[in-house]
């Protein structure tokens, strides 16, 4: 059966506009995916028809508003087969997910000279609030290298393992360079020493198939927003074990079960990391983004965005002057690359004038562009509503940027 690409593009209005005068070409799925119509329609219709505060409310707007928000919840526990509801938190998105791991569970139970992991495939939100944490604690951070593919050195992490690990943060798939981790070797090794593993899914959870239980990890984060929801919203994941013996990130309502100004007792997971007012509009409208996944297939759409990050790499591999960054076996739908001689904002915004849409920089991963000994680099990612003939021109618009440049 043929993928159905052109009734999906037919479900996002925003794909159907030109820039410069030219058809857009979206190509900058990693900074954000675009929204169906179903998710656009569920935030008209919440605020239209059922706007209301949850959870305390007793009329009917507040029922059909509470109701529909913990019906996201049970989406979510389901597309990531977490054992209950109850172990799906949702915050801003997947920066404040990981400080809220960093603030509760690390203020609690990371010491001095404890250790913590990550790698050098991180995003800035997965380096900076544990560099906050060990600065505070006096713990150390320790780092696994990378080789010049942007693999983890899967034997150099198995080193940096002690007794005094406590946590191992990885992403599961790099915004920057598209690799896929070996997470479940990591959490094995890692639960070996007595370490929790926090998986930083912002990128993953898009392209690949979750399970949760079977990935073993203590934590997962993630964003709407990439993953065809609406922004300024996200998950955390978290084993019902560990949460529990978490305190609170922040004080406030929701996340009490009784005050008096002698003491006060905080509600149960998940209520207790989810102080005030939730976003509740878009929470309700992400259930129709995670619909609009499922119905396709996880399988079906990760099998599409490999044939398009095959072919681009098959196109643009001829074109002269053309320089991929990151070459990992193992890869989701991003194709990071550089043309010679040629800065990547430059290249950007020629491929924009072309209506062309990617990201340049450094991708928040300053780092790991400081040991590729790069600036930054040119990046297109990939997503479901993406077609070979958007890949076409892509390729035939950097090829006219590289032979202008080698004239």
């Amino acid at each position: 059966m043929s993928f159905p690409i052109e009734q999906i593009r037919q479900m996002f209005p925003v794909l159907h506009q030109e820039v410069h005068g030219k058809p857009l070409v979206y190509f900058d799925n990693a900074a954000t995916t675009q929204k169906p119509q179903s998710v656009i329609q569920s935030l008209e219709g919440y605020y239209l028809h059922d706007n209301a505060n949850i959870h305390r409310g007793a009329h009917a707007l507040a029922d059909r508003a509470t109701r529909y928000f913990e019906d996201t919840r049970e989406t979510v526990q389901k597309f990531l087969n977490a054992k209950e509801s109850a172990e799906i938190i949702f915050t801003k998105g997947t920066t404040e997910s990981i400080n809220l791991v960093a603030y509760t569970f690390g203020r609690k139970f990371i010491q001095t000279g404890d250790e913590i992991i990550i790698s050098t495939l991180e995003h800035h939100s997965n380096i900076v609030p544990w560099q906050m944490l060990c600065e505070e604690k006096g713990a150390i951070l320790k780092v696994i290298p990378i080789n010049d593919a942007g693999e983890i050195l899967y034997e150099e992490f198995e080193k940096l393992l002690t007794s005094k690990t406590k946590l191992v943060s990885v992403v599961h798939a790099s915004n920057a360079l598209g690799t896929i981790n070996p997470v479940k070797k990591i959490i094995d090794a890692a639960h070996a020493v007595g370490a929790k593993v926090l998986l930083d899914g912002a990128q993953s959870t898009s392209h690949l198939e979750i399970d949760v239980q079977e990935l073993d990890c203590d934590f997962m984060a993630l964003s709407a927003h990439k993953l065809y929801g609406p922004t300024g919203l996200g998950v955390l994941y978290g084993k019902r074990e560990v949460l529990e013996t978490m305190p609170p990130f922040q004080g406030g309502g929701e996340m009490i079960k009784e005050v008096t100004f002698e003491k006060t007792t905080y509600n149960d997971i998940p209520f207790k990391f989810e102080a005030g007012t939730p976003n509740i509009g878009d929470v309700i409208a992400f259930k129709y983004a995670i619909d609009f996944l499922t119905e396709i297939g996880k399988s079906a759409v990760k099998a599409h965005e490999d044939s398009l990050l095959t072919y681009a790499n098959e196109l643009l591999s001829s074109v002269k002057g053309f320089i991929p960054v990151g070459t990992a076996k193992e890869k989701v739908s991003v194709l990071s690359f550089n043309i010679n001689g040629m800065h990547p904002f430059d290249v950007g915004v020629m491929l924009d004038a072309k209506g062309i849409a990617v990201r340049t920089g450094h991708h928040c991963t300053q780092p790991l562009m400081k040991r590729l000994g790069l600036e930054g680099t040119v990046r297109a990612s990939f997503a479901v509503y993406n077609s070979k003939s958007e890949i076409e021109k892509l390729a035939e618009g950097v090829s006219q940027i590289a032979r202008i440049k080698n004239k």
